[in-house]
């Protein structure tokens, strides 16, 4: 009896940086992921409304739209995406989950595609979900004082 083989998870990677966009693409497509690339946060969002996508992977640092302000671009369209946001400066811009509405934050450090790899597999073996009730809470308390709300 022959089975058909699964469909590949759909990732999108969003960076204005074209190296950093090819060696990701390359090691997610030997690991079978089918992935699709934006140089821009714009062009990312247009891809995203135009297809389904598994998982986003985003950089921080892009003219015209962030990382973040493409973040709540999607989780307008769908609020339970699974969103990855990479940065350079995680550390010294102070990026966590709940002030860029992220499922992870991630440094690009020596161990970026370790810690890529790894978040990837978790965000697709998780159920779709936003963010336990704490960051639910958290949220709704930095809605109030004027700064990012998921």
């Amino acid at each position: 009896m022959k089975t058909s083989p699964a469909v590949p998870p759909h990732i999108l990677l969003v960076d204005d940086n074209r190296d950093g966009l090819l060696v990701r693409r390359s090691l997610l497509e030997e690991l079978g992921y089918s992935v699709e690339i934006a140089r821009s946060g714009e062009e990312g969002l247009k891809l995203f409304e135009g297809s389904p996508f598994d998982v986003v992977v985003a950089d921080y640092r892009m003219p015209r739209m962030n990382g973040a302000e493409l973040i709540q671009h999607i989780r307008k369209t769908n609020p339970n995406a699974r969103v990855i946001l990479l940065s350079g400066f995680v550390e010294p811009l102070g990026l966590t989950e709940e002030n860029t509405c992220a499922d992870v934050v991630l440094a690009k450090t020596s161990n970026e595609a370790a810690h890529l790899l790894r978040s990837i597999k978790r965000l697709l073996n998780h159920a779709s979900r936003r963010k336990p009730p704490a960051a639910e809470v958290a949220r709704k308390r930095t809605a109030r004082t004027g700064t990012v709300s998921c």
